[in-house]
């Protein structure tokens, strides 16, 4: 059962990789370096970031109760924690701040978890569609740079995080508010300017 669990938790983690822009399949394989060279990080927020995110997931499986009865989604960028998903009770709620609040390095955490049951694999299937959609429109614009720009989607609501300056977050708003099928959109970015 713990193998299972530790597989998803991989499994989920290449995922979002993905979606956030972190990864680029490209021929040759040289994508991920020139993800990292156009990430306005440095290099070492960079891996903190991921560094933040692990221990997060770690810490939360290891609690038995959130691990079981919760769906959690951590998001770390610039050493700022955005936590997602479902937890069935409030304390559980606060629980997630302790924890992440607890990691070496994490600076600001957002805690966005919705008291309720755990969502349906439709509903997470339908967010990640719409992460999809918002990306493939930000990668599109000609003034925007995607790969600066991290997207969670969490029952319709889109969170969009990364250093910005104040046009590159008004126009990748707008094409957020603008996708089908996003209910709201919450930005949590980090100005330039």
């Amino acid at each position: 059962m713990r193998k299972l669990k530790e597989i998803k938790l991989l499994v989920l983690m290449i995922i979002m990789t993905f979606l956030s822009g972190c990864a680029i399949t490209a021929a040759g394989g040289a994508a991920a370096g020139a993800s990292a060279s156009l990430d306005r990080r440095t290099a070492g927020t960079v891996i903190e970031d991921q560094t933040i995110e692990i221990k997060a997931y770690r810490a939360i499986h290891a609690d038995t109760e959130l691990d079981e009865q919760s769906h959690i989604n951590i998001t770390s960028y610039n050493t700022k924690v955005l936590i997602t998903g479902e937890a069935p009770l409030a304390e559980m709620q606060q629980k997630l701040t302790d924890i992440v609040t607890g990691i070496s390095k994490v600076t600001h955490v957002y805690n966005e978890v919705t008291v309720a049951a755990p969502s349906s694999m439709v509903s997470r299937s339908s967010d990640t569609y719409i992460t999809t959609k918002v990306k493939t429109q930000l990668f599109a614009n000609e003034k925007l740079n995607g790969l600066v720009i991290k997207i969670v989607t969490e029952k319709g609501v889109v969170y969009m995080m990364g250093l910005v300056s104040k046009e590159e977050a008004e126009i990748s708003t707008t094409i957020a508010r603008e996708t089908g099928g996003v209910q709201k959109v919450v930005k949590l970015f980090q100005y330039l300017d």
